[in-house]
């Protein structure tokens, strides 16, 4: 078959090429940055040195007594070492049932997180968190 539905065998060269489709990581990773960028632009000042990193999953010990698992991390720096926002991709894609939950998880995460960090209301951080009323 050819035609708009199916993409031809070869192309006739690299700059003609449709984009690649991102790798479920790549996704996970710009819709990251999306949230990060827009929460860092507006509280920068207030947030110092704050490092985010994505990691696959939480690292648990063999003791870990709780049903839950981690969704984020966030370790305060101190001194010249930078604070550390984590959040953990794979928990975070199993609670998710399309790209829109998705973001809007890593959005409720992240609000969280730096709500915690500011010691002030998730809603202040970000106008797009959910209250409890949505």
């Amino acid at each position: 078959m050819r035609g708009p539905a199916v993409l031809p065998l070869t192309w006739p060269s690299s700059e003609h090429r449709p984009p690649k489709p991102y790798s479920r990581r790549e996704l996970f990773d710009r819709i990251l940055l999306d949230v990060v960028s827009e929460i860092d632009a507006r509280w920068s000042d207030h947030l110092g040195l704050l490092e985010y990193a994505v990691e696959e999953t939480p690292q648990l010990p063999d003791d870990w007594d709780s049903a839950r698992v981690p969704l984020s991390s966030l370790v305060r720096g101190s001194g010249a070492t930078p604070t550390r926002l984590v959040v953990f991709r794979r928990p975070l894609e199993h609670r998710a049932h399309d790209r829109a939950d998705l973001e809007a998880i890593i959005l409720t995460v992240v609000v969280e997180q730096v709500a915690e960090l500011l010691g002030i209301e998730p809603a202040d951080v970000d106008p797009r968190y959910p209250g409890d009323d949505d």
